[in-house]
């Protein structure tokens, strides 16, 4: 079968969208111009993370999927994902570098062939191709100062570690992937198979404090990142979103990932956007 003639088989969605986030995505906070293209690159992730989670789908099948995503994106003709075709156009209107897409499509292509990390520096990598595109692809749209990179970059680091710790039983029960570091589990005392209990072991707590120990380092490295946006929407929505991570590590300190999904509510959100909103607004003014 030609490339021209292939149709929509590449994308396995799983359901989940923009409201199942822990922080705004093209919130109203942004520009108006620039939301579809925050939605475009957020359906181009959610498309390939769903692949990558998918398991009915072999690795190898895996892997062919996201390099399609990825040619199609580059300019190969076909129809079977429309994800890559619309984030392609959003490049051409745009004119930014598709360089951040591929870079997911490089975290992903890691997600289907491998399931354990050694260290906390082996995670900051996968972060680095996982977390820090989306920041950087909505820093890019706004026309931001590169600069706001060293910020915007351990924001989503914090925010990746955040939704692997919210999301570790689920992983390991259905995917086998676990993004715990192995080193962390050793010294506290602590094994895989626990992740299958129905609640964290002491052992497995002291592995997820540890882990919400760095994310506080990192979240206290991004709280200087809504000062330095110069786009006051952009400067607001950041403000929230670093208010969410803040919210969202609490609660991980006082629930038990493996008894229950621990998320945000919806009190949570209202007081990080109100005061995202004030925050931002009086930054703008200093």
């Amino acid at each position: 079968m030609a490339p021209s003639e292939l149709t929509e088989e590449l994308e396995t969605p799983s359901g989940k969208g923009r409201s199942d986030e822990n922080f705004p995505v093209g919130s109203f906070l942004i520009r108006r111009a620039l939301r579809p293209h925050v939605h475009a690159f957020y359906r181009f992730a959610r498309e390939a993370d769903d692949i990558a989670d998918n398991p009915a789908l072999a690795a190898a099948e895996k892997v062919r999927r996201l390099a399609r995503m990825g040619a199609i994106l580059d300019g190969a003709p076909g129809a079977d994902s429309p994800a890559a075709l619309a984030m392609r156009q959003s490049l051409a209107e745009t004119g930014l570098s598709a360089q951040h897409c591929h870079d997911l499509l490089r975290a992903f292509t890691m997600d289907a062939t491998k399931r354990r990390y050694r260290d906390w520096d082996e995670l900051m990598v996968y972060c680095r191709y996982s977390a820090t595109p989306v920041g950087r692809q909505v820093l890019d749209l706004h026309g931001e100062a590169r600069d706001t990179w060293r910020w915007s970059d351990p924001l989503c680091d914090a925010l990746q570690v955040l939704n692997h710790l919210q999301d570790c039983a689920q992983d390991y029960r259905a995917l086998d992937r676990v993004y715990l570091p192995e080193r962390d589990l050793a010294e506290c005392g602590s094994k895989v198979e626990e992740l299958a209990a129905p609640a964290a072991s002491p052992g497995l707590r002291r592995v997820i404090d540890r882990l919400l120990d760095g994310t506080d380092r990192l979240i206290d490295a991004a709280r200087s990142l809504p000062r330095a946006v110069e786009s006051p929407g952009l400067r607001r929505e950041t403000a929230v979103i670093v208010g969410l991570a803040e919210r969202l590590a609490r609660r991980l300190r006082r629930g038990d990932p493996l008894a229950r999904r621990v998320k945000l509510s919806r009190g949570d959100f209202a007081l990080s956007l109100l005061l995202g909103i004030w925050r931002g607004r009086r930054w703008g003014q200093g």
